[in-house]
């Protein structure tokens, strides 16, 4: 019956897993991943000295932490590619119902580090922050949710999915961490959009966003003092966004030089929220137009496969993952050229860091699993048959 409606397609039974993936995955996308690591070590190797002789640590001691992590990061995106998507979803609801336990329990057992907000569980030797393994789970399972809703009888999805967004978002909103709580309830949003919801509820999303925002500006100090910072007009050249501005100003085209940055001496999170002032004065606008195009094409050439895919949760999963992956990425890179307020979020596979670059090669693993060639065929066949 299968092959009476949507055709045959080949398949190479018993083919080795290693052949079967490279000749299914996204070659294009693949490349332009590993292209980013590569970068992110090489700004490591400028952005994180001053750290480490502040730390009173050897020179390279946070760039060799970063090809620790970064090797984790890959060896977990190479795993997790070569999965079904099957296997994705299963082993991705355990990782998330885990991670939101962890995410409950921070209060009482996590630490601030001294930052002000309880992220991280220390372990002494490492430390970790849930809210980034959550982040893919999260998206796997309310797409499994959304997916579901969509059978006859199914169970009411949208709804189970919207709960739990919002469960989700109040717990990173009291840490406080309107970064990855904007980031999540974003991630929801475009899968419940893609997922067929009402223009209607979109808009009425919206309109409580804006009132979330604004009883969070006059209640939290915290994020009131970042508001007032992005809309003030005048810049303080001392603070963390005038260094930024400053380094980006100096870089101009070409860059002042490799290793001839001071952006690097000055900031304290050069390494992590600002690697990307860091690139622009050393390399230039020409290194930041390509770390921009990297990003750029790995979104669009997973939506262009995803677009072509049949199963409802492949799609609107891969859709979460690439809408997070590509907008974290624009929201570090905006707040360093002041378009948006300070979030404190890393740019992928670039800034340091142990938790953000493992999650975020868990992610792009489940991406590159979902947009791999499969032999069931694409959408366009059905439409085309009807």
């Amino acid at each position: 019956m299968t092959e009476m409606v949507y055709g045959t397609i080949s398949v190479r039974d018993g083919e080795p897993v290693l052949p079967k993936w490279w000749r299914t995955v996204d070659k294009w996308t693949l490349t332009c991943i590993l292209l980013l690591f590569g970068i992110g070590i090489l700004l490591g190797l400028a952005a994180s000295v001053p750290l480490a002789e502040r730390n009173n640590l050897a020179p390279f001691h946070y760039v060799q932490r970063q090809a620790f992590f970064g090797g984790l990061a890959l060896a977990a995106m190479f795993l997790t590619s070569m999965m079904s998507p099957t296997l994705v979803r299963r082993l991705a609801v355990i990782g998330f119902l885990v991670s939101f336990v962890a995410l409950a329990m921070l209060p009482f057992l996590g630490t601030d580090f001294g930052k002000g907000a309880v992220r991280w569980y220390s372990l002494g030797f490492a430390s970790v922050q849930p809210s980034e393994f959550l982040k893919p789970g999260f998206v796997i399972a309310a797409a499994w949710l959304m997916a579901a809703s969509q059978d006859l009888g199914g169970p009411p999805g949208r709804m189970y999915s919207f709960v739990l967004t919002v469960a989700i978002v109040l717990m990173l909103a009291l840490q406080p961490d309107f970064g990855q709580a904007s980031l999540v309830l974003f991630g929801w949003g475009v899968m419940w959009f893609v997922g067929g919801a009402p223009m209607i509820l979109l808009i009425g999303l919206a309109g409580l966003v804006v009132l979330a925002g604004s009883f969070a500006y006059g209640q939290s100090e915290h994020f009131a003092r970042r508001i007032d910072g992005f809309l003030n007009p005048d810049i303080d050249p001392t603070t963390q966004l005038g260094y930024a501005t400053n380094a980006i100003r100096e870089g101009g085209f070409f860059g002042v030089g490799v290793g001839e940055g001071q952006v690097k001496w000055s900031l304290p999170d050069a390494h992590t929220d600002f690697i990307i002032a860091v690139a622009a004065e050393e390399y230039g606008l020409v290194l930041v137009l390509m770390i921009i195009a990297l990003y750029a094409s790995i979104v669009v050439r997973s939506l262009l496969r995803l677009m072509r895919e049949r199963d409802p949760f492949i799609r609107l999963a891969g859709t979460g993952l690439c809408a997070m992956f590509g907008v974290q990425a624009m929201i570090n890179m905006g707040v360093a050229v002041r378009l948006l307020p300070a979030k404190g979020m890393t740019l992928p596979f670039v800034s340091y860091g142990g938790s953000s670059l493992i999650a975020t090669g868990i992610a792009v693993g489940m991406l590159l699993a979902f947009t791999r060639t499969r032999p069931q065929g694409e959408i366009g066949d059905l439409l085309r048959g009807r």
